[in-house]
């Protein structure tokens, strides 16, 4: 087991994401903002810094945390944009020694959703097509239980394992998105959120990745809050505790929220004091996990 986390969520710059990787310690980023782009889309130069950076600090990334199929594609909009992404991505992957790269299987607009399952052939047939080219190029696609097809339901996801049954077709579970993501099994109105016990226990087996992240719903209010792990409806310490007893030894990468979410558009403050308190929070974050970590039973 190895930690790692988005630093992208400690600093907007390229050298931040390394000092708070260092600060706490850790050898791994889930590489996810980079520059003003991400690894698909920086130019040859500042790729070529990056892995000079890398290696000089002795840092690697364990993940790509793409945009491929993310929440800013919609199921009824074209997917090529997905397509050239993961082409770009594949060879700076292979050239960086990165095996897994997060996706998703799009978004499904509200109004669309009592009707997901109209869309289960598309979804399967555009994942399948990404999920083919990492297998060609050696890599694994990690699905994440998002905002996206496969994130309204545990029964979702099953359904694309059912139907993708590819070795490079894997899951990545995240403990904070079941929190605030509609549970879309039966008829509408949906329960505004699921249970992320009950989503991990069922999709644990093809779990190959953990990001942690934790939240809730104060008591008569409808804008989630993000807290430290442990502190919300993830079911952080038990999936930690579940993890370590079936002998997980996969990567645990922190994605915290609590100073900045990342697809939000309310953090374009860069100013001194907003980076210091996001350094501070993901630091601080990341300690408070590794204690986490050791208490489920993990060496560290």
């Amino acid at each position: 087991m190895y930690l790692s986390g988005f630093a992208d969520e400690a600093s907007a710059t390229w050298e931040g994401q390394i000092k708070a990787t260092k600060a706490l310690g850790w050898k791994y980023i889930e590489t996810r903002k980079l520059f003003d782009g991400n690894l698909a889309s920086i130019t040859d130069a500042q790729f070529e810094q990056v892995r000079k950076d890398l290696e000089e600090n002795g840092l690697k990334f364990n993940a790509y945390g793409s945009a491929i199929a993310n929440w800013s594609h919609p199921i009824n909009k074209e997917a090529e944009s997905s397509y050239e992404e993961m082409q770009k991505a594949i060879p700076r992957m292979q050239k960086m020694g990165i095996k897994y790269v997060r996706i998703m299987s799009f978004n499904v607009p509200d109004e669309l959703k009592p009707k997901s399952w109209d869309f289960a052939d598309e979804v399967v047939k555009r994942v399948t097509k990404i999920v083919k080219m990492a297998e060609d190029a050696g890599l694994v696609c990690l699905h994440e239980n998002c905002m996206n097809w496969g994130g309204l339901s545990f029964e979702h996801t099953l359904y694309l394992l059912d139907k993708i049954q590819s070795p490079a077709f894997r899951l990545v579970f995240d403990t904070g998105n079941p929190a605030f993501n509609l549970d879309c099994r039966g008829e509408a109105p949906y329960t505004k959120q699921q249970d992320a016990w009950e989503f991990y226990t069922n999709v644990r087996e093809f779990v190959d990745h953990i990001h942690i992240k934790d939240g809730y719903y104060p008591e008569g209010s409808n804008d989630f809050k993000f807290t430290f792990a442990g502190e919300g409806n993830g079911y952080v310490k038990e999936i930690l505790k579940d993890l370590c007893k079936r002998g997980y030894d996969g990567g645990i990468t922190v994605e915290p929220h609590v100073a900045t979410v990342f697809h939000d558009t309310d953090n374009k403050d860069s100013s001194e004091l907003q980076e210091q308190r996001k350094m501070e929070t993901y630091i601080a974050y990341g300690k408070a996990l590794q204690q986490l970590v050791i208490d489920a039973g993990f060496k560290i």
